[in-house]
C-alpha cells in the first residue's frame, strides 16, 4: 500500500491518507459533474423536447417516470458491478473500463437530443456503466485502509462525499445555463467531456492504488450456506440443533457469523429504499415544481433557473458534512448521548420527511393559483440536505464496516440497490398517474403527502426494530487467513474475522 507515514507514538499511531485518496476523491468529481449535470436536465429537457403537447399532469408525470426509471437501473447495476469486479476481474478494471464506456453513453446524448429512442438508448448505456462502477468506487476507498490508519476512515468518506458534491454543485449551476444559452447538444457534451477526464484522472493513479484480486466463486459461499439454512430449517431432521447450529457444523463458526452479520445489515437498509424515492424527486418533482414559483433571490436582482435549483441540496451538503463531522456529532457525544449510526439513520429519515412536509405545502400554493418565492423550497433542501448527510454517508460507511471482509463491494452494491428499489417504487406511481391509473387521485400537494405519510409509517417501525440490530465493524487485515489488505471473494464469499 502506498501511503505517507508519520512517526507513531503509543499515544497517537498517526498515518497520513494513503497516496492513491486524491485520485479516487479527484475521479469522482469529474465523474459526479458528469453524471449531476446531464441528469439536473432531463426532467425540463423531456417535457419541454418530447412531451410538450401533452397535458401538464401527463407530461410531468412521463418525464418523471423516465427520470426515476433511469435511477432505477442506474443503482440496481452496481450488483451487477460488484459481481464483475469480486468474483472476475477485480474492481480496478471494472471502474476502468466502465469509465470508458460512461464516456460513449454522454456522448449518444449529445448526439440524439432531438430522438427519444437514441435518446433513451444513451440513457441506457450510461445506466449500466455508472452503476456497474458504482459499488467498486466506494469500496475502493474502504480498501485503501487498514487497522494502522482506520481513525481516518470516517473523515476521508466523508471528503469522499464532499469531492461528490462539489462537482455536482458546479455541474448544477452550469450546465441548465449551457442548455439554456446553447442548447440540448452541448448540454449533454461538457458532461462527457468531464467524465473523459474522470477517467483519465482515475487511470493516472494506476500505481498506487492497493488491488485487491477477485476471489472467484466457492461453494461455501453466501447463497450456498443461506440454503443449507433454509433447508435444515424446513426439513427438521435434528431435532436438536437449530438451523445455524448445523450450519456451524458444516462452514465453521466465522463464516457462519458473517453471513448472519450480513443479514442485520440487510435489515437497516430495509428502510433505506422509501429514503431514495423521497430523495430522487428533487431532481425531477421538485425541479418541474420549481417553475411555478417565484425564481427571483430578491439579492442584487439575481434569479435563478429551475434545473438549477438542485444546487442549493450540493451546496448545503458542502456546508453541512464538516458542520455534522465536526461540530454536531462531537457535541452530541460530549453530552453523553451515544449517536450511534442507526440512530444517524433514524433521525435522517424523520428529518427528510419533515421536508416534504414543507414541499407539500408549497404545492398547496401553487395548485391555489399563487406563485411563492423560491426561498421556500431552498428551505425544504436545506432540511433535505441535513437527512441525507445523516442517512446517506452514515449508511455509505455502514455498507463497508458492518459487512465481512469478503462481502465489501456487494454490500455496497446492496446499499445502492435500496436507491433502485425506491425509485422503482417512484417510477410505478408516476406510470400509474400518467397512464390515469389508481394513483392518479394524488396529484398536486397530495401526492407529496402520501410520501409523508409513508416515511412517518417507516420512521415509527424503524425506531421499534432498530434495538434489536446488532453491530459489528469489519476492516481490511482481518479476515480468517488473517492477511492484511486481503478481501478474498465477495457477494457468493463471505470470510468472517478470526
Amino acid at each position: 500500500m502506498a501511503e505517507i507515514f508519520t512517526p507513531e507514538t503509543p499515544s497517537t499511531k498517526k498515518r497520513l491518507i494513503p497516496k492513491s485518496v486524491p485520485f479516487i476523491i479527484g475521479n469522482e468529481f469529474a465523474e459526479r459533474f458528469s453524471f449531476y449535470g446531464m441528469r439536473s436536465i432531463i426532467a425540463v429537457f423531456l417535457v419541454h423536447q418530447f412531451y410538450n403537447t401533452l397535458p401538464e399532469v401527463t407530461a410531468n408525470a412521463k418525464a418523471n417516470a423516465i427520470n426515476h426509471a433511469f435511477s432505477t437501473l442506474v443503482y440496481f447495476t452496481p450488483l451487477l458491478g460488484a459481481i464483475l469486479a469480486d468474483w472476475f476481474f477485480g474492481k480496478y478494471k471494472v471502474i476502468l473500463i466502465g469509465s470508458l464506456i460512461y464516456t460513449i453513453g454522454h456522448f449518444v446524448l449529445s448526439m440524439f437530443d432531438t430522438s427519444l429512442p437514441g435518446f433513451l438508448t444513451g440513457l441506457i448505456i450510461i445506466a449500466f456503466s455508472a452503476g456497474a462502477i458504482k459499488s467498486c468506487v466506494s469500496a475502493n476507498v474502504g480498501d485503501q485502509f487498514d487497522h494502522k490508519n482506520k481513525h481516518l476512515m470516517s473523515s476521508i468518506y466523508g471528503w469522499f462525499y464532499f469531492s461528490i458534491n462539489a462537482g455536482s454543485m458546479i455541474s448544477l449551476l452550469l450546465i441548465p445555463l449551457i442548455y439554456e444559452k446553447a442548447g440540448a447538444a452541448w448540454a449533454f457534451g461538457v458532461p462527457g467531456i468531464l467524465m473523459a477526464l474522470a477517467t483519465l484522472i482515475f487511470f493516472s493513479g494506476r500505481k498506487l492504488y492497493t488491488k485487491l484480486p477477485p476471489g472467484g466463486i466457492k461453494k461455501d459461499n453466501f447463497v450456498t450456506v443461506n440454503f443449507f439454512v433454509l433447508s435444515a430449517y424446513l426439513s427438521k431432521k435434528d431435532k436438536v440443533k437449530t438451523a445455524w447450529q448445523q450450519a456451524i457444523d458444516q462452514y465453521g463458526f466465522e463464516k457462519v457469523e458473517a453471513i448472519k452479520s450480513v443479514w442485520g445489515v440487510i435489515a437497516v437498509f430495509a428502510f433505506i429504499p422509501i429514503f431514495w424515492g423521497m430523495w430522487d424527486m428533487n431532481g425531477s418533482e421538485w425541479v418541474l415544481q420549481s417553475q411555478k414559483l417565484d425564481l427571483h433571490l430578491g439579492v442584487f436582482g439575481w434569479s435563478i433557473l429551475p434545473s438549477q435549483i438542485q444546487f442549493v441540496n450540493a451546496l448545503f451538503l458542502l456546508l453541512m458534512i464538516p458542520i455534522f463531522n465536526y461540530g454536531i456529532y462531537p457535541l452530541v457525544n460530549k453530552m453523553g448521548i451515544q449517536f450511534t449510526s442507526l440512530k444517524k439513520i433514524g433521525t435522517g429519515l424523520f428529518v427528510t420527511a419533515f421536508s416534504f412536509v414543507i414541499i407539500a405545502l408549497l404545492q398547496s400554493k401553487i395548485d391555489a393559483g399563487l406563485h411563492p418565492s423560491v426561498w421556500w423550497q431552498i428551505l425544504a433542501y436545506a432540511i433535505l440536505s441535513a437527512g441525507e448527510v445523516m442517512v446517506s454517508i452514515t449508511g455509505l460507511e455502514y455498507a463497508y464496516t458492518q459487512s465481512p471482509p469478503a462481502m465489501k463491494s456487494t454490500m455496497t452494491a446492496i446499499w445502492y440497490l435500496t436507491y433502485s428499489i425506491g425509485t422503482f417504487f417512484t417510477t410505478l406511481i408516476n406510470v400509474n398517474i400518467a397512464n390515469k391509473g389508481m394513483f392518479a387521485y394524488f396529484t398536486g400537494d397530495k401526492y407529496f403527502w402520501l410520501f409523508v405519510g409513508i416515511m412517518f409509517f417507516f420512521v415509527l417501525l424503524f425506531i421499534l426494530v432498530s434495538p434489536y440490530i446488532k453491530e459489528k465493524s469489519y476492516l481490511v487485515g482481518e479476515d480468517v487467513n488473517n492477511e492484511p489488505g486481503h478481501l478474498g471473494n465477495d457477494l457468493i464469499n463471505p470470510q468472517a474475522n478470526p
